[in-house]
């Protein structure tokens, strides 16, 4: 079963008169990872498309998606896919790859329709491309490590980068996950902006009873949403996103915009935030 929803874009003064049913309504999403259902909000912040897909065990053909105006998905798209659960498999271009837990799946412009099955549970992130690269397995012990931050700072993580320049060719989609060490619990924090680009979150591997408070808006008019386990956060460019929680937790995160420089960033000095 295929579900689809649509998020309209929002302007920074627009988003400082919400209130926290309406600011959920526009950046938060829940109701990911259902068994036997491929789920799928489409962003009008740089077309990013992003939701889950869970065979239960079985099969689920993701092809024709009426928000993009194509015959299939992958028409004039890219995807990048993340396995959170267990071992599981994605099927495109007529050849079959299994993806274990914390793996990557990176699927060129034009590969044609996509086939998740076993027990995986995948989150999938597509952006519009204009050039097709070869689709890529990309495994842990290939994806490109940064160790940052310090206990100190309760921000000791390690980025882990699988769509990035070094790793893996993309037209404008970049993608990876940020782990953290046991009582560490700040992410992206000083905080930053890129004008350039939007970005979403997936908090996943959050135990069910602990929460993550996920920081949004212009760094002087912050918001914040709380976020549960395997829940998505979708971050405008004008947008800080930063984060703490009450425990370890991972995130996924994805951007997608005019390049795919990963250091393109502008910084916010902690006096500038209100």
């Amino acid at each position: 079963m295929l579900k689809t929803q649509t998020r309209h874009a929002i302007d920074p003064a627009t988003t400082k008169t919400l209130d926290t049913d309406q600011l959920r309504d526009h950046f938060h999403v829940g109701g990911l990872f259902s068994d036997g259902e491929i789920d799928l909000v489409y962003s009008h912040y740089d077309r990013l498309i992003l939701g889950s897909a869970v065979p239960a065990g079985g099969s689920l053909v993701l092809d024709a998606v009426a928000e993009t105006g194509t015959p299939s998905i992958l028409d004039r798209r890219e995807m990048g896919v993340l396995n959170i659960g267990d071992t599981g498999s994605v099927s495109v271009g007529g050849q079959d790859h299994t993806l274990e837990n914390g793996e990557v799946l990176y699927i060129g412009m034009g590969s044609g329709p996509v086939t998740f099955g076993g027990n995986g549970r995948f989150y999938v992130l597509s952006a519009p491309a204009h050039q097709t690269y070869p689709t890529k397995l990309i495994k842990l012990s290939d994806a490109r490590r940064v160790e940052l931050g310090s206990r100190e700072t309760a921000n000791e993580r390690v980025i882990i980068q699988f769509l990035h320049p070094e790793v893996c060719q993309s037209c404008q989609l970049l993608m990876g996950y940020t782990q953290f060490a046991e009582g560490s619990v700040w992410n992206t924090m000083p905080a930053h902006l890129h004008d350039r680009r939007m970005e979403a979150y997936l908090y996943f591997g959050l135990p069910q009873d602990q929460r993550v408070f996920h920081f949004m808006g212009e760094p002087s008019q912050t918001r914040h949403i709380v976020m549960a386990n395997e829940e998505a956060v979708i971050s405008p460019p004008w947008s800080i996103h930063s984060g703490a929680g009450t425990s370890s937790y991972t995130f996924c995160w994805a951007m997608a915009g005019d390049n795919v420089d990963f250091t393109d960033m502008d910084m916010v000095a902690m006096e500038d935030l209100r």
